[in-house]
This record gives structure tokens, C-alpha cells and sequence, in this order.
């Protein structure tokens, strides 16, 4: 029986985590010598690629001098949160990734806290060390300050840290000392990391997480913490409920490279996936029927956010996409459930329309995005936060907010997130910026960074997570700008764009395919406005100095998902295809729209 280790590597956004697995990958010799594995091998999703975010947590196992380290790749990101909290349960050490220069970010500091807190041990890396004006001795500095205000225990502020560049394939004790491999890391995780416990007993497995297949359903991933399980023995399934199920194991499989191996039996210590097992929850323990054992629940994060989702009826429905029907919507929704273990999908009183609930516009922006490039249609309300009644108050989830932003523009940041409720906590100086922390509701925090990056001319880093849920905060005001709405069908021309530039700016391009109740701009006043843009200019024989000025019209103003996500207000609808993402009013006709605004009023 090989030595295991159980490592999780969690770092902030964008500190070199999956390329760091990359070149452990690369270094234990797991693709042939001529085999092209390209960059970025666990974000394999097109997704995780373009956003250069990791999503989904992955496991992936090398062997080392004969040892196997399981490494777990978790998301920096706090809308995947929950993704997190569960993997390093499969753990027994991790590995904290941080920047040179940029130091130890807030979703670091998530994420440390509930490892630290599980009593795992650390190993510090110091990425990036490359970079120009980088301070990797002032980062161990603040790193290990970060430990002492997280209440590490003796043992864990006595950590072990190296220093080097994943990028360059590099790691080194000492960040002025380059070496020529990546090794000394793993010697370090061999040397440090405790060995993975292997007690006997009555067996204990518990689902962290889950994976799915069209051929053979869900299947459960987890650790093995005692005893052993074997191939096509029966045992018994301990639910949230207190009850137990009887269950067998049809197929066991444990990691190996990026892939997964069949084999007869897993002993304690090791991770291991099970094909099988009927009607699963993460938590669950898998144990012995007859004298069961079961481990403690996992929590699993609430969602904070939730958004209308429905079937596309505007008048172009149909023209981009495969699926545009309830039925294809409401099948969506529930595969993805199966899988995605912070969402939740509700039904509403109309067959077409369904809540879907989430952790933030992040997570709920993925899922779009991912079904649009499937082929669905659909159409999709305004976020809107989740309140809860605590003690008889009505509470509201808030966040910690955290801005870099250069010393000049920090005023307006402050003044930006103070007028959405947000309290100033923290401000000091970080090199030549400001580093400022707010607690601000969830609900603020929508349309929040447009303005923010707007203000600041697009130097802003902002970052948030999920503290807790508060009494309410009182109203915030929304966007203040009314819409442009289209009048009629057709193609916008530029004769009338350019009459109208006075009125705001536009969203679509002369040209551009329009229907009525179509929003194709913002007004520079309150209220929505209907405008006619198909007008064409009356033509005559005559021709007159003067008249015939080529239109000037400013770019039109494009919206990424997330962007349009925040933009839209109560009365609006974003429509999604896979090919265009449109703003409509959900009534398209104005008649009907006054009608419903003087019903509500």
C-alpha cells in the first residue's frame, strides 16, 4: 500500500494556482515526453479558460517517489464558495498560494480561515517572485500576520514557505536562490504534509462532492476516513434525516493522473469516486447498515441572490437557438441541480417561468452563459437578494467588500459605496494604492462596479464575500437613468440615431435588427422614452449647402453578461440567445406597459 497525501492548493484569483498544478503535473512525468497537453490542463472547461477563473474543483493525483499526493484544485472565486468549505474536508494539508506582490487577498483569507480551522497544515508559496517590483519577504511578513489574526495554533504559524514562479517551472527555498525544477516543492509536501491516517474499523465515507455521467447518473466523491470499502458490497447510507438507506456499490474508482481508475477496493486515506449509490446528498455517510457510524453534516452555504428565468418570447424567438421550449428550460435547470450544489430551482405559479437561486451575479451569470453556448434561449429578470425574517427582524444578506484602488480616486470609491449603505471598516495605504474594506448589502453591490471602474477610470480591483445576514439597511436608489425604447420593428438608420444622440446614448448600431419594446439606450433623464429610430430622411431632387452633413453617431455601448445582468431594472427582461444578448421591457407594448405601471402604482 503506496503513502498517500491529501493536499488542497487554495490561492486568490489569478495568483497561478491551476498553472502551479500544470508543472507538478508536468514534473511526475504523467504525459508522455511528445504528447501535447497545452497550458492550463485542469480548466477545462471553456468557461474557466476565457474568464482565466477556476469554477469546479477538481482532483487530479501524481506519484512521487513512489508517494501519491492527491491534489485538490479549488476556486479563489467567493460565489463558489461552497465548493470550497467541501473539498477541504478531503484534506489533511494545504498548500496557500500567494503573489509576490500583491500579497494575501480577501477570498485568501475565506478560505484559509475555514482550513486553518479544520486544523490542516500549511505550506506557504510565494508565487510569482519574477515580477518586477515584487516583496516576497514582505508578503511572508503579512502572510504570517494573516495566520495570527485567524487564530492558528502554534504548529500552523510555524510554517514552511517557498518561494518561485509556476510560470517559469521553478521552486526554491529561498526567492533569491533560482533552481532549475519544481521538485523542492514536492519534497517539501513530503516532508511536511502528515501522512494520510488509515484506521480500521467500521467504514466511513463521506460525499464531498459529486460528479455526473449520462451513462451511469451521479456519482459521489469523497474521502474515505475509516475502514474500507469494497466492490459490490452492500452497506448503509446515513441521511440528513437521521435515517439510513441500504445501498451496494456497483463500481469504485480512485484518482490517478487526471483521470480515474476502476479497482476492487479503497482503503482509509485515500479519495475515491462510487457509481451507484441512489438519491445521494453531500454529506451523506456511507457506513456499515448493521452498526452504522456516520461523520458530521457539511454545511453547505445559502444562496443570497435569486433571478427569474424564462422562456424566450420576443419576436425574433427561435432564429438562434435549438432549445426554446419550458419543457427543454425546466430539464436544464434540473440536470444543472444535480450538480451545482449552491443552486436551487423553484416553480412558480406559470409553467414557463422558474426561480433560480445562487450565491451571487457570478455564479448565476456561469450557468447562462454555459446554457447559451448549449443552444437554449431564454429570458431572465433582475437579480434580486434574498431576505430573511431573524428574531422577528427582516434581515438581509451583507458582504465584505474590498477595493485596491489608486490614492487619488479612493474618495469617489468611498463616496460610490457609502451611498449603496456600504461602512468604511479598513482604509490603509498598500504601496501606492489605497486598500479600503466596506460591509456592504448584496443588494448595493449590484451595478456596483460599472460605476466603481467608471469613476476610477478602470483601476479599481474589487473583490467581495459573504459575511453574514443583517437587520435590512433601508432603501437604496437604482440606476437613474430612464431607457430608450424602440418604437417599431426594423432596422435602426442612421438618419434618426444621430437626431436622437441628445436625448442619451445608444446600445445598438444603425443597422441593427430592433423590435418594439426593445431597450436600445439610456436616457439622460429619469423616465423611459419612446423613440422612433427607423425614420428614414425624406428624400428629395433638390439639394441644398448644408443639408446633406454625414450623421455622426457615437459607438454604441455593449454590455458584457454580467454587466447587462446589473443594468436591467424591475420592469425589464434580458433576452438571451446564443448569439446576441438584448434588453427588452417586459411588456413590449406601451399601452399595456402604462396600464400595469398605473395597476402597481
Amino acid at each position: 500500500m503506496k503513502s498517500i497525501r491529501n493536499i488542497a492548493i487554495i490561492a486568490h484569483v489569478d495568483h497561478g494556482k491551476t498553472t502551479l498544478v500544470d508543472k507538478i503535473i508536468h514534473a511526475s512525468k504523467l504525459f508522455r515526453e511528445n504528447q501535447e497537453s497545452g497550458e492550463l490542463i485542469l480548466d477545462n472547461n471553456d468557461l474557466e479558460r476565457e474568464r482565466g477563473i477556476t469554477i469546479l474543483s477538481k482532483n487530479v493525483s501524481v506519484t512521487y517517489q513512489d508517494v501519491k499526493i492527491n491534489i485538490i484544485d479549488t476556486p479563489g472565486h467567493a460565489d463558489f464558495g461552497g465548493e470550497v468549505e467541501r473539498v477541504l474536508k478531503m484534506a489533511d494539508g494545504v498548500l496557500l498560494l500567494v503573489d509576490a506582490f500583491e500579497g494575501p487577498m480577501p477570498q485568501t483569507r475565506f478560505v484559509l480561515s475555514k482550513a486553518l480551522g479544520l486544523g490542516l497544515t500549511p505550506i506557504v508559496v510565494v508565487n510569482k517572485v519574477d515580477k518586477e517590483n515584487c516583496r516576497p519577504d514582505e508578503v511572508h511578513e503579512q502572510v504570517f500576520d494573516l495566520m495570527f489574526n485567524l487564530d492558528a495554533t502554534e504548529e500552523q504559524l510555524d510554517f514552511q514557505t517557498m518561494y518561485g514562479s509556476s510560470k517559469n517551472g521553478w521552486m526554491s527555498d529561498d526567492w533569491k536562490n533560482e533552481t532549475d525544477s519544481i521538485t523542492p516543492l514536492l519534497d517539501k509536501i513530503l516532508e511536511t504534509i502528515p501522512e494520510a491516517p488509515s484506521p480500521e474499523g467500521t467504514p466511513q465515507f463521506q460525499v464531498t462532492s459529486l460528479d455526473y455521467s449520462s451513462y451511469v447518473g451521479r456519482i459521489a466523491i469523497g474521502r474515505v476516513y475509516q475502514g474500507k470499502l469494497e466492490e459490490g458490497k452492500s452497506m448503509g447510507l446515513t441521511k440528513a434525516d437521521g435515517s439510513i438507506q441500504r445501498v451496494r456499490i456497483k463500481e469504485l474508482q480512485v484518482f490517478e493522473g487526471l483521470g480515474r481508475v476502476k479497482v476492487s477496493e479503497v482503503k482509509a486515506g485515500d479519495l475515491c469516486a462510487i457509481v451507484g449509490l441512489e438519491d445521494f446528498e453531500i454529506g451523506d455517510t456511507l457506513t456499515d447498515f448493521e452498526n452504522p457510524a456516520p461523520l458530521p453534516r457539511i454545511a453547505i452555504d445559502e444562496p443570497t441572490m435569486n433571478m427569474l428565468f424564462t422562456i424566450n418570447n420576443s419576436p425574433g424567438f427561435g432564429s438562434d437557438g435549438k432549445f426554446v421550449t419550458s419543457r427543454h428550460l425546466r430539464d436544464r435547470l434540473m440536470k444543472e441541480v444535480e450538480k451545482n450544489l449552491a443552486l436551487r430551482v423553484q416553480s412558480t405559479d406559470s409553467e414557463d417561468k422558474f426561480l433560480v437561486y445562487g450565491r451571487g451575479i457570478l455564479h448565476l451569470s456561469v450557468l447562462i452563459e454555459t446554457m447559451r453556448r448549449e443552444g437554449y434561449e431564454l429570458m431572465v429578470g433582475q437579480p434580486q437578494v434574498i431576505f430573511k425574517e431573524i428574531d422577528g427582524k427582516k434581515c438581509e444578506p451583507i458582504e465584505t467588500l474590498v477595493v485596491d484602488v489608486p490614492e487619488d480616486v479612493s474618495g469617489k470609491v468611498i463616496e460610490l459605496a457609502t451611498q449603496r449603505k456600504g461602512e468604511l471598516k479598513i482604509m490603509e495605504p498598500k504601496g501606492d494604492q489605497q486598500h479600503l474594506e466596506f460591509e456592504i448589502p448584496s443588494r448595493g453591490l449590484i451595478g456596483l462596479r460599472n460605476n466603481v471602474l467608471t469613476a476610477t477610470g478602470g483601476e479599481a480591483v474589487m473583490n467581495h464575500r459573504f459575511l453574514d445576514y443583517q437587520p435590512f439597511k433601508g432603501e437604496i436608489k437604482g440606476r437613474m437613468n430612464g431607457s430608450l425604447i424602440s418604437m417599431e420593428n426594423g432596422p435602426g438608420t442612421a438618419y434618426s440615431m444621430d437626431k436622437l444622440q441628445d436625448r442619451g446614448y445608444f446600445f445598438v448600431a444603425p443597422g441593427e435588427d430592433l423590435y418594439t419594446g426593445q431597450v436600445i439606450g439610456e436616457h439622460n433623464r429619469e423616465n423611459d422614452i419612446v423613440v422612433n429610430v427607423q425614420k428614414g430622411k425624406k428624400l428629395t431632387n433638390m439639394r441644398a449647402a448644408g443639408s446633406d452633413d454625414n450623421s455622426k453617431i457615437a459607438p454604441p455601448r455593449r454590455f458584457s453578461l454580467e454587466e447587462a445582468m446589473e443594468y436591467i431594472q424591475k420592469d425589464e427582461y434580458l433576452e438571451i440567445t446564443p448569439k446576441v444578448i438584448r434588453m427588452r421591457k417586459i411588456y413590449l407594448d406601451e399601452n399595456t406597459r402604462l396600464k400595469m405601471a398605473k395597476s402597481l402604482g
